[in-house]
């Protein structure tokens, strides 16, 4: 008889641990998986990273998924967990920035890129923009993904990221400067 009471105990204690059903989180993680890989992939520029990162996530948000559930936004609470973790990479390692890996094929988050000229652009000038992106410090990258591929606005980007405002500003301001000189761009119509 005691088994059988642990047991019951152990499932009372892990629901009320995780806050709400197993389904509950499986259904939210399956639904917001592409995307989350989709923003760490843009922030760390390699696929075995973005995929890491965004397990490390999820995992992150089930551990604690009664408050992430109740705040109200979970998909924000697991993207700004996704951007922390991608910055934790960093700072334990202190590791190189090299993103080189073949984005040719890739579907890239947000809207379809369009030229100046109204055209969609192709695998060419998404591989000329993901370079352009991969050359920015990781904080720069982080506020130009956020704003223009997410479209977020300053102050969720701010709340997102952990500064200020001005900090948001300033950064896409020295990022589209440092962006608007690389002659890649220029030359594929990103003007």
């Amino acid at each position: 008889m005691q088994p059988r009471r642990a047991r019951r105990w152990s499932a009372v204690v892990r629901e009320v641990a995780v806050g709400g059903s197993d389904e509950e989180f499986g259904d939210f993680m399956r639904g917001r998986w592409p995307a989350m890989v989709r923003l760490a992939y843009a922030l760390s520029g390699d696929a075995g990273h973005a995929e890491d990162i965004a397990q490390a996530a999820f995992a992150r948000a089930y551990a604690a998924w009664g408050r992430v559930s109740r705040a109200g936004d979970p998909d924000a609470y697991v993207r700004r967990i996704v951007i922390n973790e991608n910055r934790k990479r960093f700072r334990k390692h202190r590791v190189p920035e090299d993103l080189h890996a073949d984005l040719a094929g890739t579907e890239l988050p947000g809207r379809p890129r369009v030229s100046q000229h109204g055209q969609q652009q192709g695998p060419e000038e998404r591989q000329a923009l993901l370079d352009a992106l991969g050359r920015l410090g990781p904080r720069q990258r982080a506020v130009i993904v956020l704003r223009f591929w997410l479209d977020m606005s300053e102050a969720e980007t701010a709340r997102a990221l952990n500064c200020s405002v001005g900090t948001v500003k300033s950064q896409a301001s020295r990022a589209l400067a440092t962006l608007r000189q690389d002659t890649e761009l220029v030359d594929g119509g990103f003007q």
